[in-house]
């Protein structure tokens, strides 16, 4: 058993998820770093033998501009939200579903047939429409980038019937036909709302949400939807579409929410179970 869940402690409160839904989505440092990765692997594994059913949504940021990098395009962000032009969107797809994807499936794999890849095309699992950022109360066009207007959880149920943990590439078609890049959080968001999730969470590379942005002295260990709304219009860059997407979740009936470092091995783990429900790290949205 692994060293996390020594105790009767974290074991009780792993107990108390089993049957229930995580999703997790994975970015950040958790996915660049080769023994982060490897170790988040191992939690998902570890909670899907519990009898948690999970599933994983993914980014892919860092490998995306690399790519962009290697055919001299320049990475634009606007309020925490990638540009997209058509260019960029299929250098998006191939990442996403070519690379990262086959990437996490292989590792989780590698303990027992447990994944099974899609992306939010397949099914009509994420319906989009195109969505602007905000910059000042005033929307910016950012190209083929969409929002979640619709979820289709049918695939996603039967894999989770059937023992599997889908692994989601986040990008989505429109009732245009057209394909759009998602925002990985608000991804996750909008399918653990859909699927009823007991829990969601997000790895992100802070400790968690800050008290006083964009000082860094104090994180805030729990807070409610209510207080998260509060502070939704002060957030600033790509923690706003990852608290969003939190506020979204709880909204919808999702329990708890979590934003957790994912630079320390085994947070997905920890922050389930020997760190408890609340507190211990990161940052709890909890209804309210």
């Amino acid at each position: 058993m692994s060293a996390v869940l020594a105790g009767q402690e974290p074991r009780r409160r792993l107990d108390g998820l089993r049957g229930h839904t995580v999703v997790a989505k994975y970015g950040g440092h958790a996915m660049a770093d080769e023994a982060l990765r490897r170790a988040f692997a191992e939690d998902v594994v570890r909670l899907r033998q519990a009898g948690v059913r999970m599933v994983v949504v993914h980014g892919g940021g860092p490998q995306i501009d690399a790519q962009l990098d290697r055919l001299g395009i320049e990475p634009v962000f606007v309020a925490g939200l990638r540009v997209t032009t058509p260019e960029t969107l299929d250098v998006v797809r191939m990442v996403l579903a070519g690379k990262v994807q086959r990437e996490l499936v292989g590792l989780l794999n590698a303990h027992g047939p447990y994944a099974v890849g899609l992306t939010g095309e397949d099914a009509h699992t994420l319906t989009v429409v195109r969505r602007p950022a905000h910059v000042d109360g005033a929307p910016v066009d950012i190209g083929l980038v969409g929002a979640v207007a619709e979820v289709n959880t049918a695939v996603v149920d039967l894999l989770l019937a059937n023992g599997h943990i889908p692994v989601v590439s986040s990008v989505g078609r429109g009732a245009d036909g057209q394909v759009y890049n998602v925002n990985a959080d608000a991804a996750a968001g909008a399918l653990a709302a859909a699927l009823g999730a007991e829990a969601l969470v997000v790895l992100t590379d802070v400790p968690g949400l800050y008290a006083d942005w964009p000082r860094r002295e104090r994180v805030l260990d729990r807070l409610t939807a209510d207080q998260l709304e509060s502070l939704l219009p002060a957030l600033g860059g790509g923690m706003a579409p990852k608290m969003e997407s939190c506020l979204l979740a709880v909204r919808a009936g999702v329990r708890m929410a979590r934003v957790l470092d994912g630079r320390a091995p085994h947070a997905l783990l920890r922050g389930l179970t020997a760190a408890g429900r609340a507190g211990g790290g990161g940052t709890t949205v909890l209804p309210g």
